[in-house]
């Protein structure tokens, strides 16, 4: 319920893996969690590297974890930022957004306000990045909490077709849809990356199209005057 996915193809987590094990060749995936503080974006993170839930968890300043993960065939190295979302710390979130290639945004269910500022952040991804293709998944949490509900599944998809992004509501406490969420967003990574290469692609052939033309035209003009020369 309140799920959307962007691919069928299936996708298994390894076990967390310190950085000195990364191999070189390895593609690395900077994922950064924003949020309101207690909406869940540590109990997310850690389900996904440690398959496991805290009922409490001291609120967060800074947690980094690297997990190792096979989607779609390919393994990548997910280096992920579980960022602080109390007010006091909002002076570190420029750093965060500067540093991530791709974002969680996170509300609960529970919360209105949470919700409401999921859009806000949307708004500092922007305004940092100085562009609005970022690679984005939103996530309402708490979704085992549904007699405390005050978001509804409908307002979720509507944000999330407002930012054209992929959109989950998950439950740490149950791993409902936990992986998912960090797939999606390697995916939604790897489609701008290709987006971007076929774009440069394209501007190379413009540019090699261009030159050949020019090269045409100088050899013309080249025989013109060589001729008129002669005569």
């Amino acid at each position: 319920m309140g799920m959307e996915e962007t691919n069928g193809a299936t996708s298994t987590t390894s076990t967390s893996a310190p950085a000195s094990t990364t191999k070189a060749t390895m593609k690395v995936y900077k994922i950064v969690l924003l949020g309101q503080g207690g909406v869940g974006k540590s109990a997310l993170t850690l389900q996904f590297v440690t398959h496991s839930f805290l009922e409490y968890h001291d609120p967060t300043i800074e947690d980094a974890y690297l997990q190792q993960a096979v989607i779609d065939g390919e393994v990548g190295q997910l280096d992920i930022l579980d960022t602080a979302g109390q007010a006091e710390f909002t002076a570190m979130r420029d750093q965060y957004m500067r540093r991530g290639e791709g974002f969680i945004i996170c509300y609960s269910i529970t919360d209105r306000r949470s919700f409401q500022e999921a859009a806000e952040f949307k708004k500092d991804i922007e305004r940092v990045r100085n562009t609005e293709d970022i690679p984005i998944v939103l996530v309402g949490n708490k979704y085992d909490l549904e007699h405390l509900r005050v978001v509804q599944p409908e307002e979720g998809h509507a944000l999330a077709r407002e930012f054209n992004c992929p959109f989950f509501e998950t439950s740490a406490a149950l791993r409902h849809f936990v992986d998912d969420v960090f797939h999606t967003l390697v995916r939604e990574i790897r489609k701008k990356e290709r987006a971007e290469i076929q774009a440069q692609e394209k501007r190379s052939k413009r540019k090699s199209r261009g030159m050949s033309l020019h090269k045409i035209a100088r050899r013309v003009f080249k025989k013109q005057h060589s001729e008129s020369s002669s005569s």
